[in-house]
């Protein structure tokens, strides 16, 4: 069985019109489609409830112990107000291994892993300084479905997610 690692080696070896492939997970949240680099993801999960922290802002629901690191949970619909957080049998939670941090972010459902070509990923427009378009690689049209390409590890460790010490980053 191969690894993602290796899965992605080969995409980028066989790749079409000089555009490499690599592989994203696609997940929803509210009605809009995203997609993360498939290398950052640790595991995906059910979602139980964490235990809170005090003091906690909104959006950070608790932690986890998971198999012995303790792993803080985001839900990323109260973040960044899409959709409602609505606690579902199809929503989960996908476990990310951002180097030195594993943290948790809830979504309302996984869609599936897809092949993306590099050259496929439009960049974000432009839009006004309300718009925080940073954590954004791209969109992406697949099939019928437009797809948000976040750099998830770019937004899990920004100063604003309050997941990480300063001096960390």
């Amino acid at each position: 069985m191969m690894m993602a690692q290796e899965l992605t080696a080969a995409s980028k070896e066989g790749s079409l019109d000089g555009g490499y492939a690599e592989e994203y997970l696609t997940y929803t949240l509210g009605v809009e489609e995203y997609a993360i680099d498939i290398l950052k993801v640790q595991e995906i999960r059910g979602y139980e409830p964490p235990t809170t922290i005090a003091n906690a802002p909104p959006f950070l629901k608790g932690v986890i112990n998971l198999r012995g690191t303790i792993v803080p949970i985001v839900d990323l619909r109260i973040k960044f107000g899409v959709g409602s957080a609505e606690y579902t049998p199809f929503t989960v939670v996908i476990i990310l291994n951002l180097g030195a941090r594993v943290v948790g972010m809830v979504v309302d459902s996984v869609s599936d892993v897809t092949m993306l070509r590099q050259d496929s990923i439009r960049p974000a427009p432009e839009f006004s300084a309300s718009v925080d378009t940073r954590y954004i690689k791209g969109l992406c049209t697949l099939d019928e479905r437009m797809l948000i390409v976040v750099d998830i590890e770019r937004l899990m460790l920004s100063s604003e997610m309050a997941l990480v010490d300063e001096s960390q980053c």
